[in-house]
């Protein structure tokens, strides 16, 4: 037996981003433990944490890249791949022009060091006209809303949950998901605190969540009328006297907006639609009011729900009307220790946020913010005619899973005549590609989150190193989306200078940042992720800037510091931060408030089914973690929760299988009788389905589970963000 060796890292997986030691003995990862003196986390961790060995080790994971010939997968080099994916890319090029080229953006490329970081490279060096991402089926509508109301889309205020005394949470649930837009380790153990503090945390979501059974409330409210509900707070604290604008009076544009357009949305009005008495809605008001420090904080079920961008703004206008913005215990904006690119301003907006510059070419759906319903994407690949999609590249992302009638997807995958995937799995998705580029296992690279702290609780940040080499002669990550974005631009591999272009990517941020390119390009060590990763750190607040700063920080000084640096909590920001056009909180966008036309409707509407809601579990996250047996096994997961009336009602029993159908497709699934979920209400986890021929992935298919994006129609939307709405679907459930 080899010595054993101990290095230090942050695990990836998610916005807790823990401090880890990772054990390692003959080359194999022997343990995987918490470390207890990392600043941040200080020995919090979550079981999906201690499986980063399992995902380096796992035998499925792509190490070299793939090329399909018909149907047979073969191993090729680098070289061959890249020549592969230059003769597919041309030939759509030549034969249909680039409107027939676009790419998709995964989730996992937000906690990735390379990809996070040049996925921009890509999409600038190809200028495809427009590209698909999972944002549309996440958090766009919180995009949005906080680009028009502080004119940045990635700056998304988060509650202080350190400090505060009253936290209500809605659409999320940490226990599962550690924090979602909300970055602080162990939150469930921060909801103790805040309880032994003598504050309170209330739960409103259909069902009664692990966070849930830890807070001191749960309010069960009918999916999908969060703004009603919300409308009807603001609508409280306006005619009971509980308005405090605090220290933002001065910053404030369209605050009698506001209450004009609350004053009809009175609790008694909204309670039937919402499910909440209206005296609950009138105490939730008042508590809110008269706490000390209270954050109202909204999460994915607001977001991805039919009135997803009015939810996620009355969410932070809440916040602003009891003084609980932008100050400690409230709703505040994170203040890292590095920028991040994605956040860097647009200068396409800067004249104002215009929406629907142009629309997609089937169902004349309109751009938002630069993107499409990822549900187009099906439609836009198998409608023949002008600009019709023959060629895509995927990053790091499954839609064949995740996409809103997923079903359609899959079959319009199979019709390309180019795909090429930057994945390590041979997944549902993958399966149809031409070339798949195999990316690095989280141990293999280096880590600095990178969006994350955007939201974080505090300024702190660890630098992790890779514990095991990558393979001789392989590519880094940014290397190839550097490599895709010249080809997808017309390049020949020939004549794509690699270097040249990362130097010429470098210098551009750093001039966007303030900094000399020369200057940076001499002191920044390397090139890559590494180097833009220095940029950031010493162009951020606290940053030397190329020694202007002598105590500054720079990455050199980070990576000396193995269990990590904090800086302290939350800061005010937001007159630092403010980039909209009149340089104020614009609070009532007239973009967003002009769909209160359509929530009044929805106040009318009967809604006679039952209405379908997404879940996560602790063990899981979304559709690539399910190859690995220590968090797949024991009980299934993938079940329908539904409540005991409702199971009485339609007739279906605990254990047995339910058929669960929408207008668009059909699921046989076990049912799981549980008084957890409000009546009229049924669950499905996401980010299942693992029974589709041609995969690699032996553990998930043997957990195979169903796919509830089988059942989300592609045009049941936030209508206004473009976001799908898989949340609050109409169902029937009846036994097989």
């Amino acid at each position: 037996m080899g010595e054993r060796t101990v290095h230090l890292r942050v695990c990836p997986l998610c916005e807790a981003m823990c401090g880890l030691e990772v054990h390692v003995e003959d080359q194999q990862v022997a343990l995987i433990r918490p470390d207890r003196d990392n600043v941040w986390s200080k020995g919090f961790i979550c079981p999906k944490g201690t499986t980063l060995g399992h995902l380096y080790h796992d035998p499925d994971r792509l190490r070299v890249p793939m090329i399909r010939d018909g149907e047979a997968w073969r191993e090729a080099t680098w070289d061959e791949a890249f020549t592969r994916c230059e003769e597919l890319i041309q030939g759509v090029l030549e034969r249909h022009g680039r409107q027939a080229l676009t790419a998709y953006i995964g989730n996992p490329t937000a906690h990735n060091f390379s990809l996070g970081r040049y996925v921009g490279i890509l999409v600038g060096l190809s200028q495809l006209p427009m590209i698909y991402s999972a944002g549309t089926v996440d958090q766009w509508p919180k995009n949005l809303s906080c680009m028009l109301m502080y004119g940045h889309m990635w700056w998304i205020p988060s509650p202080d949950i350190q400090r505060t005394d009253y936290w209500v949470i809605m659409g999320g649930n940490p226990q599962a998901s550690q924090g979602s837009l909300l970055a602080a380790p162990d939150v469930i153990g921060e909801i103790d605190r805040i309880r032994e503090r003598g504050g309170k945390v209330v739960v409103i979501d259909p069902r009664r969540t692990g966070t849930a059974d830890k807070a001191d409330e749960w309010v069960p409210i009918i999916p999908g009328t969060d703004a009603a509900f919300l409308l009807a707070v603001v609508n409280v604290l306006w005619e009971d006297g509980l308005v405090d604008l605090g220290e933002l009076d001065d910053l404030l544009n369209g605050v009698d907006d506001v209450r004009r357009l609350a004053a009809e949305f009175t609790p008694e009005t909204v309670a039937a639609t919402c499910g909440i008495p209206a005296e609950t809605i009138r105490r939730l008001a008042h508590e809110i009011a008269a706490a000390p420090t209270a954050s109202v904080y909204g999460r994915i079920g607001l977001c991805n729900q039919e009135f997803g961008t009015l939810a996620s703004w009355l969410v932070d206008v809440v916040n602003i009307l009891t003084a609980n913005f932008d100050t400690p215990g409230g709703l505040m904006f994170g203040n890292p220790l590095s920028w991040c690119v994605a956040a860097l301003p647009n200068p396409e907006f800067a004249d104002g946020v215009q929406i629907g510059r142009w629309h997609s070419r089937v169902r004349g759906a309109p751009e938002v913010l630069g993107q499409l319903p990822l549900s187009c994407m099906a439609e836009e690949i198998s409608t023949p005619g002008e600009g019709q999609l023959r060629g895509l590249v995927t990053i790091a992302g499954n839609p064949v899973i995740s996409a809103p009638d997923a079903g359609k997807l899959d079959e319009a995958l199979g019709e390309l005549e180019c795909m090429i995937s930057v994945d390590n799995s041979l997944n549902e998705t993958t399966r149809h590609a031409h070339v798949i580029l195999p990316g690095l296992a989280a141990l293999e690279q280096h880590h600095f989150d990178d969006l994350i702290p955007m939201w974080a609780a505090r300024s702190a940040a660890t630098f992790s190193k890779p514990v095991f080499p990558p393979a001789d002669g392989r590519p880094e990550e940014w290397e190839i989306l550097t490599r895709l974005g010249g080809l997808l631009a017309g390049m020949r591999n020939e004549d794509i200078d690699i270097d040249a272009i990362d130097d010429g990517y470098f210098s551009a941020l750093a001039e966007a940042v303030g900094a000399d390119p020369a200057v940076a390009l001499a002191q920044s060590p390397g090139r890559g992720a590494l180097r833009l990763l220095d940029l950031q750190i010493r162009t951020a607040p606290f940053g030397d800037r190329y020694g202007e700063v002598p105590d500054g920080l720079t990455l050199e000084k980070i990576e000396a510091e193995p269990h990590g640096i904090d800086l302290g909590p939350m800061v005010p920001r937001l007159r630092e931060l403010l980039n909209t056009p009149s340089g104020k909180v614009e609070l009532a966008p007239p973009y967003i408030t002009a769909d209160l036309d359509r929530l009044r409707q929805r106040l009318d509407r009967e809604v006679s089914s039952l209405l379908l809601v997404s879940r996560r579990h602790l063990r899981s996250n979304n559709s690539w973690m399910h190859n690995v047996t220590v968090l797949v096994k024991g009980k299934d997961r993938c079940t329908l929760l539904i409540h005991p009336e409702d199971a009485s009602r339609t007739g279906v029993r605990d254990g047995e299988l339910a058929n669960v159908s929408s207008e668009v497709g059909t699921v046989a699934v076990k049912v799981e009788v549980s008084d957890e979920m409000m009546p009229g209400v049924v669950s499905l986890p996401h980010g299942w389905g693992h029974d589709k021929a041609g995969t690699r992935m032996a553990v998930a298919r043997e957990h195979a589970g169903v796919n509830n994006n089988l059942l989300a129609p592609g045009d049941f939307l936030d209508e206004i963000s473009n976001n799908a709405a898989v949340n609050g679907i109409p169902v029937e459930v009846v036994p097989v």
